[in-house]
């Protein structure tokens, strides 16, 4: 059977050429909010975690002395030297390595941030012990991920149907237990900010099997009318729309 991290590397490998264009990792408002959340510094070395096609890195390059994009996925990483070459940047580089066995010394960086990737980690609280290894002293930790709200329903239902979007997924955490975690690692928590977006059912069928694209459709066709309005299901010119949540989190040691 293979592992997390194996099918997060074939399912990327295979949509990696979509990701340099994917409208949320694009969105320039969300970057503007991980750039204000993270406070960089000129002098600063930063470390950008499941940097994907490098859009977070790229965003960062201009506000640090130094950027490393990390990946799993050397498809993903192709495309990220391709964007930098492109750009000309100098103090952007890409490496690949799993965030459960960060390739870096003990206090490495000054920043760690990380987007709409935690979800896929295997093991979480692993993870945050391992930036928290590698950052230092004072140092700062923004992510921004996917969520889902306090709410059990919405919960499993976002859940189910992210896994049937992409089998590398692990879950959504609410605010409140990443709040819990980052705390129990060592982190002060400045901040956890839950925002939502409409966005079309083809944000969960497009680039999928027939087979979870069938059960994607037939978990929403059975739902009761105040589960829908719980997901905000609608549709806009004839084509269906529902939420997505997130959260934008901001840490210190």
């Amino acid at each position: 059977m293979k592992t997390i991290e194996e099918k997060a590397k074939e399912i990327f490998g295979a949509r990696a050429a979509t990701y340099t264009a994917s409208a949320p990792h694009v969105d320039r408002d969300a970057l503007a909010k991980v750039i204000e959340a993270a406070q960089p510094q000129p002098t600063w070395t930063a470390l950008d975690i499941a940097t994907g096609t490098g859009n977070t890195a790229f965003a960062l390059a201009p506000h640090v002395a130094n950027v490393i994009g990390l990946d799993l996925t050397p498809e993903m990483l192709a495309q990220a030297e391709a964007q930098r070459a492109a750009r000309g940047l100098t103090n952007v580089s890409f490496r690949e390595g799993d965030v459960h066995a960060l390739p870096f010394a003990d206090a490495s960086f000054d920043l760690v941030v990380s987007r709409l990737a935690p979800h896929h980690f295997s093991n979480l609280k692993h993870a945050l012990n391992e930036i928290r290894r590698v950052l230092r002293s004072g140092g700062r930790l923004v992510i921004d991920d996917r969520s889902v709200p306090e709410d059990d329903f919405v919960d499993a239902c976002m859940n189910e149907l992210d896994w049937y979007h992409d089998e590398s997924h692990v879950r959504q955490y609410r605010p409140s237990e990443w709040r819990k975690m980052l705390s129990e690692v060592g982190f002060v928590v400045e901040g956890a900010e839950p925002y939502n977006k409409l966005r079309p059912l083809t944000s969960l069928t497009a680039n999928v099997s027939e087979e979870n694209v069938r059960k994607i459709y037939a978990r929403l066709a059975g739902l009761k009318e105040e589960e829908q309005q719980k997901l905000g299901l609608t549709e806009i010119n004839g084509e269906p729309y529902l939420n997505h949540w997130y959260v934008l989190l901001s840490a210190h040691l």
